[in-house]
């Protein structure tokens, strides 16, 4: 398997990216009454117009969602701030849920900061990352009849112990998704 920090995807350019992530939440939301998605949407309210590089707004309990998706297509790892920057839009805007997809890992302090404040951290990685192997070097392409998806999101989390923990996300694969916009 190759691990998904070390797998490079910078081969999209960030408007490919941003419409890989739309495509992928897309599949993911269908149990997920008026979903709707849209992609580098301005929202403007009394502190100013932001730009968001996906939406989604849904029904669920009765009540309106907002969640907002920022896509990451940078060289280097993630830092807190720019967490703490989604986490400001999420609160200035009245959104309910923020998510990072990034084409790079994310600094300790920023998977943290994440989990102390509700935001999700998707790692997005070509999709041989996907594929495990029991060789002794583990580093083996997928055989051809293998379907494996272009790119696979992993969700990053900090554990309750702090250990930092990876869970991969295909398309199609709904049961991440749906609970994130859940909560």
């Amino acid at each position: 398997m190759i691990p998904p920090w070390d797998a490079n995807v910078t081969k999209m350019n960030p408007t490919e990216f941003e419409l890989w992530v739309k495509s992928l939440l897309e599949s993911s939301g269908e149990q997920l009454k008026d979903l709707q998605f849209l992609h580098d949407e301005k929202i403007e309210n009394r502190d100013g117009t932001f730009q968001i590089d996906v939406t989604a707004r849904f029904k669920a309990f009765g009540g309106d969602y907002l969640l907002l998706i920022e896509c990451k297509h940078h060289k280097n790892p993630i830092k807190r701030e720019i967490v703490q920057a989604l986490r400001d839009k999420v609160s200035v805007l009245g959104a309910q849920k923020g998510m990072i997809f990034a084409t790079v890992g994310f600094q300790k302090g920023a998977i943290q900061y994440a989990r102390q404040h509700g935001i999700a951290l998707v790692r997005v990685a070509d999709g041989k990352t996907s594929y495990e192997t029991r060789s002794a070097d583990g580093h083996h392409e997928p055989p051809s009849w293998v379907e494996i998806p272009k790119y696979i999101g992993w969700l990053t989390q900090e554990k309750e112990d702090g250990a930092i923990g990876m869970s991969s996300v295909a398309p199609g694969e709904t049961e991440y998704f749906v609970d994130i916009f859940k909560q």
